[in-house]
């Protein structure tokens, strides 16, 4: 059931970024704004390994900003802020 949740979660994830390619959050706002969750909301670990598996399939990176980890889509190499 919890893998279900994940590729909700991961789903939701890649469809507001391909809306938004430019769009960067923290997990926690991203459980809140990004993931239209049908009912109540799941718990943010659910978004965390959502988030860290499209890491693993290289589509979102982590990014530190300040005291917070931001995440966005991955950008390719000629892309990314030195």
């Amino acid at each position: 059931m919890e893998e279900d949740l994940v590729r909700f979660a991961s789903n939701e994830i890649i469809n507001y970024v391909n809306a938004q390619p430019e769009s960067a959050d923290t997990v926690e706002d991203i459980h809140q704004w990004w993931i239209q969750w049908p009912g109540t909301p799941e718990p943010v670990a659910i978004t965390l390994a959502a988030l860290g598996q499209l890491e693993r399939d290289g589509f979102m990176q982590m990014v530190p900003i300040a005291n917070r980890n931001t995440w966005r889509r991955r950008r390719e190499d000629s892309e990314r802020e030195e």
